[in-house]
C-alpha cells in the first residue's frame, strides 16, 4: 500500500533509534513515549544485532498512539570495512533473521568477555561484570565499556574512549566477524522487510568506493539509502540524495538516536527528506 505523506507529516517520521535491548539510554517504553512527545508520528526500532525490545516497544507505541514498525541494525561485512544495514517493517518471527541474529548475539557475548579482558588489563575494574549490569543483563556493547570509562574518570566523554581504547587498532579494540552485507540483506528480504543503508557517509569512503558499495548494495536487494540522520549537514544530504537517485534507492531518515546525552542527536530531529528522492514509507502498510 502506498502511504501518502505531506512535508509536514515527514518531520513526524524517525527510522532509526535504539532502547536498552541494544545500546541505547531508554528502554523501549521510554523510547516510545519520548518519540510520541517529540512529535515522532513514525518510529522504527533498530537496536543492534536483536529483536528484545520491539514487543515492549509495540505495547507502548499503541498506548501513544503513534505507528511502530518493526525494525533492526545489523552489522554486516563488506570489502573487510564493518558497515550497518537497518532493516524496516521486518517479520519478527522470519527464522533466518532470528538464527542470524542469534549467532551475531554470541559473537557479541564473545567480543565482549574479549575487551572486558584488555580493560581490566588497563585499570578498568570488574569491566564484565559492571557493563552486564548496565545493560540490564542484555547485549553488552562497547558503548557500555566507554560509559564505565567514562565513570571511572579514566576518560572524560564517550568519543574520548573510544578513540583512545575502543576504536579500531586501539588497546581494548576486538574485532568480530560480522556477517557479509549481501547475506544480511537476504535475511530481511526474506523477512519481508526492506534493507537500508545507514548513515553512508561515515564509512569515510571514497566516491568510488561508495560507489562500489552502493553498487553492491543494490545488486544484493538493498532498498534504501539513510538520505538524512540525525548528524547530517545540509551538503551531506544533497549528496546522498543524488547517489540515492544515481543508483534507485529510496530514501530514508533516522536520527541515529540512543540517548538524551546525545543532545546533537534528537528524536524525529533529522532534516527533511528531499522531495526528489522517493520515500521508503511508501513501501511500507500503516493501515
Amino acid at each position: 500500500m502506498d502511504v501518502t505523506v505531506d512535508s509536514q507529516a515527514r518531520r513526524g517520521i524517525d527510522l532509526h533509534s535504539h532502547s536498552t535491548a541494544s545500546d541505547g539510554r531508554l528502554t523501549p517504553t521510554q523510547l516510545v513515549e519520548a518519540a510520541a512527545e517529540a512529535g515522532v508520528g513514525m518510529l522504527a526500532l533498530t537496536d543492534h544485532d536483536t529483536l528484545d525490545g520491539l514487543a515492549e516497544a509495540r505495547q507502548a507505541s499503541l498506548a501513544c498512539g503513534i505507528t511502530l514498525l518493526s525494525g533492526v541494525e545489523i552489522s554486516v561485512r563488506w570489502q573487510q570495512r564493518t558497515l550497518h544495514v537497518v532493516g524496516l517493517d521486518i517479520d519478527v518471527q522470519a527464522m533466518a533473521l532470528c538464527e542470524g541474529l542469534a549467532r551475531l548475539q554470541e559473537q557479541r557475548r564473545q567480543r565482549a568477555a574479549v575487551i572486558a579482558a584488555k580493560l581490566q588489563r588497563l585499570g578498568l575494574a570488574d569491566a564484565l561484570k559492571r557493563a552486564s549490569i548496565q545493560a540490564g543483563g542484555g547485549q553488552i556493547t562497547r558503548t557500555h565499556f566507554a560509559r564505565l570509562l567514562v565513570e571511572d574518570g579514566i576518560c572524560k566523554t564517550l568519543q574520548q574512549a573510544f578513540k583512545q581504547y575502543l576504536a579500531s587498532g586501539k588497546q581494548a579494540y576486538a574485532a568480530a566477524q560480522w556477517v557479509p552485507m549481501d547475506e544480511a540483506i537476504r535475511w530481511i528480504v526474506d523477512a519481508g522487510g526492506c534493507a537500508v543503508l545507514a548513515h553512508p557517509l561515515r564509512y569515510r569512503l571514497g566516491s568510488g568506493a561508495r560507489a562500489r558499495l552502493l553498487e553492491d548494495f543494490r545488486e544484493a536487494d538493498g532498498c534504501a539509502l539513510e538520505v538524512c540522520c540525525g548528524s547530517s549537514r545540509d551538503a551531506d544530504v544533497v549528496l546522498c540524495a543524488a547517489e540515492a537517485g544515481r543508483h534507485q534507492l529510496l530514501g530514508s531518515i533516522g536520527s541515529d538516536f540512543h540517548g538524551p546525552e546525545q543532545r546533537w542527536l534528537r528524536l524525529g530531529g533529522t532534516p527533511p527528506l528531499p522531495t526528489s528522492v522517493t520515500p521508503v514509507w511508501t513501501r511500507f502498510d500503516v493501515r
